[in-house]
């Protein structure tokens, strides 16, 4: 604007020759205060204008700046995102299967803790019956050991048995007379010469002796039962009588044997049983006179009476 004021007044001097010198004076001061004002000016603008253009390239700067910062946080962004996006895929996938899983090991685990009470049940039930087998046992091994007591007892009883026979029968062992022991019974064999005449039932005197002294033992065990077993050879019977072959006489022998044993009152009836056994339980051959001397005898079995050991094996 200036420059144009300053244009316009050249031309009105230009064409205005005439002007006065005043006039072109004052012009020409007006001139230089409007060169110097517009100097200040352009000087003004310069200053404007460098400060406005450090004001600018700072701003650009911040621009810039913020751009960068901008970009980085955009990234940052996109990032986090992408991270969030990936751990919610595995949460959710984790939170799947784990729910999955826990079911799964719930199922599991109520199976195992039903396994478990079974076999707690089952081990219970069995502990029961062991705790009853074990009592069964305990109360066997108690009727064992009752009966090998008594076992012992009957087998002491019968040692001391068989030597008080001896003792009381020493005087006819070797003359007819034997005394063993054998499966826990006490056998007393006599044999005919001692005590019969042949084809008599009727003890002699020396029989009855030996018969007499038996009896004051058997007096004194009354827990012996007492079988009298009478024996003949093969040969048939040829007596006369009442008998009819060996078996009536060996029987009749028998019981002629009980009859002397019950002269002594404190022997047991029920404890004493005769019986015939005729010739059809040799000791010996019947082909032999020896032989058959032998198997005509008497028998006197003694057995421990068990009926302590009969209930204790019937428990």
């Amino acid at each position: 604007m200036t420059l144009k004021i300053f244009a316009a007044l050249c031309a009105s001097v230009l064409l205005t020759s005439c002007v006065s010198s005043k006039i072109y004076e004052d012009l020409k001061a007006e001139n230089e205060a409007l060169k110097s004002e517009n100097e200040s000016l352009m000087a003004q603008w310069d200053t404007v204008k460098g400060s406005n253009t450090l004001g600018l390239e700072k701003l650009q700067k911040e621009l810039e700046d913020v751009i960068s910062e901008k970009t980085a946080l955009a990234m940052e962004l996109a990032a986090t995102k992408n991270n969030y996006d990936r751990l919610k895929t595995s949460y959710d996938a984790l939170e799947a299967n784990s729910s999955s899983a826990l079911t799964e090991n719930l199922s599991r685990n109520r199976d195992l803790l039903k396994q478990l009470e079974d076999k707690e049940k089952a081990l219970a039930a069995e502990a029961n019956r062991l705790s009853a087998l074990q009592k069964q046992l305990n109360a066997r091994s108690k009727r064992v050991e009752e009966l090998e007591l008594l076992i012992a007892t009957k087998d002491a009883q019968m040692d001391a048995l068989k030597n008080a026979i001896s003792a009381a029968l020493t005087n006819f062992e070797g003359k007819g007379l034997t005394v063993e022991q054998r499966n826990g019974k006490v056998y007393v064999s006599m044999e005919n010469k001692l005590l019969f005449e042949s084809g008599s039932w009727a003890v002699n005197a020396r029989g009855r002796e030996a018969v007499v002294a038996l009896g004051r033992v058997l007096a004194q065990n009354p827990d012996i039962a007492v079988l009298i077993e009478g024996h003949t050879d093969n040969v048939p019977y040829g007596g006369s009588g009442n008998l009819t072959d060996n078996w009536d006489l060996s029987t009749k022998r028998a019981t002629a044997i009980v009859h002397i044993l019950l002269e002594n009152g404190t022997i047991e009836k029920t404890n004493l049983t005769a019986a015939g056994r005729g010739e059809f339980a040799p000791i010996a051959s019947n082909e032999t006179v020896e032989g058959r001397a032998k198997n005509r005898r008497i028998e006197v079995i003694l057995t421990p009476k068990l009926d302590v050991l009969s209930q204790l094996l019937e428990k």
